[in-house]
């Protein structure tokens, strides 16, 4: 089956995570207890998103599928495509990121590593869907909202750096942790709202606007691992990143 998972939810259960998690959700559909944990020892989940993305995920009901499908994705056989919206002015129409990536410092953040350095091979494509710009009456707007006055330097920062955005679609050929946002990230557009790689000076004024990470898995295609048919599942942009992206003007 596949599941459209909100932002916030938290895919696997571990000793750090206190909250419910998309595999207890699992866990109660498929009637688990006693220690049981499901197929794969996760409730069939056969990848993962990160907490603050949405969209969506196939979990395999039986051992036979949850092999098959865990088999596609290893070969790089299943298409996986994201909504991303990111900042600045992304030239070019099309583009791809090719670098390592390995944990950075602490609290688990990732980052592009020099070929040398122990690291995970990974590819990013992406596609520019639709470029924007906030208005200068929008932004101005936002920041009465703040409640405080911006000194100059800040309103300067913040118009030459949060008023030209691209959404794309994005195309991760690997599958590697934070993928999509780090690779992003080191070509110098970072998602909107993202708490951990978006730069401290712009994070919060995204959350004026943009409440969550503006990153959604649209597009999922992969074959039934019975019926060897291709399922292609679309999941719809969620209505807070609808509304977010309505601060913005078309270009």
């Amino acid at each position: 089956m596949v599941v459209d998972k909100k932002a916030g939810v938290v895919v696997n259960r571990s000793q750090t995570i206190r909250e419910e998690t998309l595999q207890d959700d699992l866990s109660d559909y498929f009637g688990l207890s006693g220690g049981d944990l499901g197929i794969g020892e996760r409730a069939g989940i056969v990848h993962r998103l990160d907490r603050g993305t949405s969209g969506l995920m196939v979990v395999a009901k039986t051992q036979k599928a949850f092999d098959d499908l865990q088999a596609q994705f290893k070969g790089r056989q299943v298409e996986k495509v994201y909504l991303a919206l990111v900042h600045g002015q992304v030239r070019e129409d099309w583009g791809a990121v090719e670098a390592k990536i390995a944990r950075v410092g602490s609290f688990g953040k990732f980052g592009v590593v020099d070929r040398r350095s122990e690291g995970r091979e990974a590819r990013t494509e992406f596609e520019v869907q639709g470029r924007y710009v906030m208005p200068e009456e929008v932004m101005t707007g936002l920041f009465s909202d703040q409640g405080t006055t911006l000194g100059r330097n800040r309103v300067n920062y913040l118009k030459r750096h949060a008023r030209s955005y691209a959404l794309l679609k994005v195309y991760p050929r690997t599958g590697r942790t934070h993928q999509v946002r780090v690779h992003l990230k080191s070509i110098g557009h970072p998602p909107v709202s993202d708490l951990i790689y978006t730069p401290p000076r712009l994070i919060k004024f995204d959350l004026l606007w943009c409440p969550r990470l503006f990153l959604h898995a649209w597009r999922l295609v992969f074959i039934h691992p019975e019926k060897r048919k291709q399922v292609e599942l679309e999941s719809d942009l969620p209505n807070e990143l609808k509304r977010a992206i309505l601060n913005l003007d078309a270009i």
